[in-house]
């Protein structure tokens, strides 16, 4: 507590500006790269489960199948 009592005005003066200053080159660095301010959670990403997968897999399989006039695969878990 006596470190702040013992700053003058001038170099308290000082600091404000210094720290306005690194403010707003922060905010320009943000902009610059194209961040989310601070504060911002960045957005959660989506998770697929194994079975979509699994049934994505066996569309495509299918498709490219197709394309190339094979019998479509069954999946293996079919009788």
């Amino acid at each position: 507590m006596k470190e702040i009592l013992s700053i003058s005005s001038t170099q308290l003066k000082r600091i404000v500006a210094l720290k306005e200053k690194i403010e707003k080159l922060q905010l320009k660095l943000q902009a610059a790269v194209g961040s989310a301010p601070a504060g911002k959670a960045a957005p959660k990403k989506r998770r697929m489960s194994a079975a979509a997968r699994k049934k994505i897999s066996v569309a495509a399989k299918a498709r490219w199948a197709k394309v190339k006039g094979k019998p479509k695969p069954l999946p293996r878990n079919a009788p």
